[in-house]
């Protein structure tokens, strides 16, 4: 990787909340935020076709067997490229500004709810995600430590910071 396609955005962008709104995991479709509470790195990609968050709850407010880790809130894609290489430029551009946690990134996937594939999860898993259980309400559990994510990458428009 060399260029990274992801601009530093926040949880109110309007283009990331037109692209959540037609997300399957959307709440409250049309609200003005698409972000759950807490530490959170949002990006839109530059052609506003792409929206990724990354999330990291406080521990002690989790109710799933990742406690600690990185999760991916969101992630669609209507034609910013091939998905998985923008999952792993996303999590490069999370490690510009976070170091990973020991769990490393976690993300669920409602197989009942996405478009039928030979396996759910398969963009995660062509990344280097790995399938790792299912969550109390059934929910695909994927999850990429960090010895297997890729090297920290500068979105576009984040501060670089020199010493």
């Amino acid at each position: 990787m060399t260029d990274c396609r992801w601009c530093v955005s926040d949880r109110a962008d309007p283009i990331g909340v037109a692209l959540a709104d037609r997300h399957y995991n959307r709440q409250k479709i049309g609200s003005a935020q698409f972000v759950p509470p807490g530490r959170n790195l949002c990006f839109v990609t530059q052609d506003g076709k792409a929206v990724w968050t990354t999330s990291w709850p406080f521990a002690e407010y989790v109710k799933h067997a990742w406690a600690g880790a990185w999760v991916n809130s969101i992630f669609r894609n209507e034609g910013a490229g091939l998905s998985s290489e923008l999952i792993l430029e996303a999590i490069a551009a999370t490690r510009w500004t976070w170091e990973p946690p020991d769990l490393g990134m976690i993300t669920f996937v409602d197989a009942g709810k996405v478009r039928h594939k030979r396996d759910p999860g398969r963009c995660y898993r062509k990344a280097g995600f790995h399938h790792v259980g299912f969550t109390k309400g059934g929910l695909w559990a994927f999850q990429m430590l960090p010895d297997e994510m890729p090297d920290a990458l500068m979105p576009i428009g984040a501060q670089a910071v020199f010493a």
